[in-house]
């Protein structure tokens, strides 16, 4: 199993009226792609809100390469490019399936905070966390 690689379909209801996948629904393939790399490395976003962590996300960037149609099956390639136990960051690549082809780029920055929003660090709070998190950071 690939746990950097995330793969969906297109809906119809992603589509405008370009007969394209709106380019917001982007961002969401992102998270998509994020909560399930970190289900799949032992960070479970569930089980952190339940712990009492939240991961806003404070930043989101695309960039729209090729046009995504309905039906199409994507893949999302994610990688973890930093984190320090207070803020991680995230790039993102949407590839098209039958092509090969790039159809957007992206990068998210997030934090983690209490449920009062109050800054944390998951070094101190959540060391098991903080190492998987760690351990999956790609190097640069």
């Amino acid at each position: 199993m690939n746990e950097n690689r995330y793969k969906r379909r297109a809906a119809y209801y992603e589509t405008d009226r370009m007969g394209i996948v709106h380019h917001s629904n982007h961002i969401r393939y992102f998270e998509e792609a994020r909560i399930l790399f970190m289900h799949n490395i032992g960070c479970d976003v569930l089980e952190l809100e339940k712990a009492g962590v939240l991961i806003p996300n404070v930043d989101a960037y695309a960039r729209y390469i090729k046009p995504v149609s309905f039906f199409d099956e994507v893949y999302v390639d994610v990688k973890l490019v930093a984190f320090n136990g207070s803020r991680m960051e995230y790039d993102y690549v949407v590839r098209i399936c039958d092509t090969d082809e790039i159809a957007a780029t992206g990068h998210t920055t997030h934090c983690f905070v209490n449920k009062d929003f109050k800054p944390m660090s998951i070094k101190r709070s959540f060391p098991e966390y903080y190492q998987r998190l760690k351990d999956n950071t790609e190097k640069q």
